[in-house]
C-alpha cells in the first residue's frame, strides 16, 4: 500500500516516448495532418493529391498518385452538375432535347400505288340460256389477261311472273358461271364452237330434249355448290376485316387463303360427286370435265370466284388472280329492286363491295326501266337516283380509324355497267339515217345518257369512255339486222340505241379499250371495257413513330453532355 503510494508520488525517469517534449510534438503533427485529409477547400487543405501521398506512403507512391489523381479530375470535369430542383432539371438546356412532349407524332407516309387490270363486260342475254359446246373467251378477251373479272348480265332467266313473283331459276346462272370459269381458268379447245363473231344460235329459252327439268331434282345443279367449288378454300376470310390491327393476324389470314390450293380441284370433284352422284347436265360444261381438262394441261385454277349473286334475272361475279385474293378483304354484297311497284327484282341491281390492298372498289350491275316513249329517260334517272340511295352495306371494318364504305358513292373506285337502257331522242327514220351514214357522233349527241349526265341529273361524278361502235340494241333474233329492218309493224320497231354501256367514278382509273362484242344470242349484244386502276398498297413503315429513329434535328443535341464511362483501374 504504501509503496504503491510511493511509487506514485515518487516516479523514476520518464521514457523518452512519454517525454513532455514527445507527447507535445505528437500533438501538433496530428493537428497538422488531420486538417489535409478532411478539410475542405476554405480550410488550409493540402494544395495537391501528389503532397497527400507523399506524407502518407513516401516518394515512391508519387506516380501511383499522379496517375489516379489525374484520372479523377478528368472525371469530375466531364460528369454535368445535377440540379436538385425538379423545375430545374426541367428547363435544364442539357436535357430540354430529350422532353417526351417533343417526341412527333407517327409519320404519315404516301402510300406505295400499283397498277392491276381489270376487265368489265355487261351483256342483256334476252332470257336465252346458251347450250353446250361454246365458250366465252374471246368476249372475255383471255389473252390479255387481266387481273380482276367483273362480269354482269342482264334478263338470264325470261322476266314472266313465274321467276319474278315465285322462285328463280338457277339453272342458267349455274351455266353462265361454269362457261366464265372454263374461259378465264383453261385454255381453248380446238373443237369447241365460238359464240361470238357470228354464227348459228347457241342458245334457247325452252331448252332441249334433255332439259334438267326431267332430270331427278337430286342432279340438278346448284348455284350455291358450285360457287363454293369456285371460291377460295376459306372464302370466309374474303368477308372479314384485312386492316393491319396486328401483323400476327394478318399473317395467319394469307396462311389460311393461300394454304391448301393445290387440293381446290380434288374437293371440287369430290363435292360434286357426292352432290350430283357423277351425274350433270348435258347442256353446259361439267365441273368435273372441266377439272380433268386442268389435270392435261398441268394448269391449276389462276382465277377464283370471289363473289357471286343473282337477283331474278340480273347477276353479277368476280374474280381474281390466285395470288391477289389474299389482299382482298371486307367483302359484302348489296341488292336494290326497282321492278314491279318499284320493290321487285325483275329491275333494279346487285352491289359488290370490297377491297383490294388499302383501296375500296364497287360494282355495281344494273337493269333499268324500259321505254323509249318521251319521259321514260326520266324513270331511270330516278331508278339510278334510288339504287344510290338505298345501297347499303354492312359494317364489317374493325379497325377503329377507318370505316370500310357502306354507301356506292363512299368508295375510292366505283364501277357502274349494265342495260341502262337509255335510248336515242330521234324518230327512227332519222336515226336510220344517220346509221347509214356512220354518223355516230350526230347520234350521241340526240344519246339521252349523255344529255342528262351534261344536265346532271344523273350519273353525277361518273366518267365514259368515246364510244366507237355501233348501237347494241335492238337486234333482231340470231341476226346481224336490227328489229326495224325486219319488222313492217311499228308497234314491235325499236329505235337502235346504245342501251349497254360501262361508266366509272374516282380517281387512279384508265379506260384501255371500250368495245362490243359480235354474237347472235340474244337482241342485244355485249359490251367490254378494260381499265388500269391504281390500288394503293399497305406501307409498312407508316407504324413506326418519327422519334423512334431521329426525334429532332442533329444539333438540337449538341449541349446535352453524356457521362462517359470510366475505370480507375485503367492506367
Amino acid at each position: 500500500m504504501s509503496n504503491y503510494a510511493t511509487t506514485s508520488k515518487n516516479p523514476g525517469p520518464l521514457s523518452p516516448a512519454l517525454s513532455p517534449d514527445n507527447s507535445v510534438k505528437n500533438e501538433k503533427k496530428k493537428r497538422s495532418i488531420i486538417p489535409k485529409i478532411f478539410s475542405s477547400k476554405k480550410s488550409e487543405r493540402v494544395n495537391s493529391e501528389e503532397e497527400m501521398f507523399k506524407l502518407d506512403y513516401g516518394d515512391g507512391a508519387i506516380d501511383i498518385g499522379k496517375g489516379i489523381a489525374s484520372r479523377r479530375q478528368a472525371f469530375m470535369e466531364s460528369t454535368p452538375t445535377i440540379k436538385k430542383s425538379f423545375s430545374e432539371r426541367h428547363t435544364s438546356s442539357d436535357i430540354q432535347s430529350l422532353n417526351l412532349s417533343n417526341f412527333e407524332p407517327p409519320m404519315t407516309l404516301p402510300n406505295e400505288t400499283k397498277n392491276f387490270r381489270i376487265f368489265t363486260a355487261t351483256w342483256n342475254v334476252g332470257g336465252k340460256t346458251p347450250n353446250n359446246g361454246i365458250n366465252l373467251e374471246d368476249f372475255l378477251l383471255v389473252e390479255d389477261s387481266a387481273d380482276i373479272y367483273v362480269i354482269g348480265f342482264q334478263e338470264i332467266v325470261p322476266l314472266n311472273a313465274g321467276n319474278v313473283l315465285v322462285i328463280e331459276d338457277n339453272e342458267p346462272a349455274v351455266k353462265w358461271l361454269t362457261l366464265i370459269n372454263q374461259a378465264i381458268n383453261k385454255p381453248s379447245r380446238n373443237n369447241s364452237d365460238s359464240m361470238f363473231g357470228g354464227g348459228s344460235d347457241h342458245g334457247s329459252t325452252k331448252g332441249s330434249s334433255k332439259d334438267s327439268k326431267t332430270l331427278p331434282f337430286f342432279q340438278k345443279p346448284s348455284l350455291k355448290m358450285l360457287s363454293r367449288n369456285l371460291r377460295p378454300l376459306d372464302s370466309s376470310l374474303l368477308k372479314a376485316c384485312n386492316c393491319p390491327i396486328e401483323l400476327g393476324s394478318r399473317e395467319r389470314r394469307l396462311r389460311k387463303l393461300n394454304e391448301g390450293a393445290t387440293s381446290d380441284l380434288e374437293n371440287m370433284i369430290i363435292s360434286t360427286n357426292e352432290q350430283y352422284g357423277r351425274l350433270m347436265m348435258e347442256e353446259f360444261v361439267s365441273i368435273s370435265e372441266l377439272a380433268s381438262s386442268k389435270a392435261e394441261n398441268g394448269d391449276m385454277m389462276k382465277f377464283k370466284l370471289i363473289s357471286s349473286k343473282q337477283m331474278v334475272g340480273l347477276f353479277l361475279s368476280v374474280w381474281a388472280r390466285q395470288e391477289l385474293v389474299p389482299h382482298i378483304g371486307h367483302l359484302r354484297v348489296s341488292t336494290v329492286g326497282r321492278g314491279i311497284m318499284g320493290r321487285l327484282g325483275n329491275k333494279g341491281c346487285i352491289s359488290i363491295s370490297m377491297s383490294v390492298h388499302e383501296t375500296s372498289f364497287c360494282f355495281v350491275c344494273s337493269h333499268l326501266a324500259s321505254g323509249e316513249k318521251e319521259g321514260d329517260e326520266i324513270k331511270r334517272n330516278a331508278d339510278a337516283a334510288e339504287i344510290i340511295k338505298s345501297t347499303q352495306f354492312s359494317k364489317i371494318c374493325k379497325k377503329p380509324n377507318k370505316r370500310a364504305p357502306e354507301r356506292i358513292m363512299d368508295h375510292d373506285r366505283i364501277i357502274w355497267l349494265g342495260d341502262l337502257n337509255y335510248r336515242v331522242s330521234l324518230s327512227y327514220e332519222d336515226t336510220k339515217m344517220l346509221l347509214e351514214d356512220g354518223d355516230w357522233d350526230k347520234l350521241l349527241e340526240k344519246d339521252q345518257l349523255n344529255v342528262e349526265r351534261e344536265a346532271g341529273r344523273v350519273f353525277s361524278g361518273f366518267n365514259e369512255g368515246r364510244i366507237q361502235f355501233a348501237p347494241t340494241y335492238k337486234y333482231t333474233h340470231n341476226s346481224d339486222s336490227y328489229t326495224g329492218e325486219t319488222v313492217k309493224s311499228k308497234k314491235k320497231r325499236r329505235t337502235p340505241a346504245w342501251c349497254d354501256r360501262i361508266l366509272w367514278r374516282g380517281n387512279g382509273i384508265e379506260q384501255l379499250c371500250y368495245i362490243r362484242r359480235e354474237s347472235r344470242l340474244s337482241d342485244h349484244r355485249p359490251v367490254c371495257g378494260e381499265f388500269r386502276v391504281a390500288v394503293e398498297l399497305r406501307n409498312r413503315s407508316s407504324k413506326f413513330r418519327k422519334g423512334y429513329s431521329c426525334a429532332a434535328p442533329r444539333g438540337q443535341f449538341e449541349d446535352c453532355v453524356i457521362p462517359k464511362r470510366h475505370s480507375f483501374y485503367d492506367l
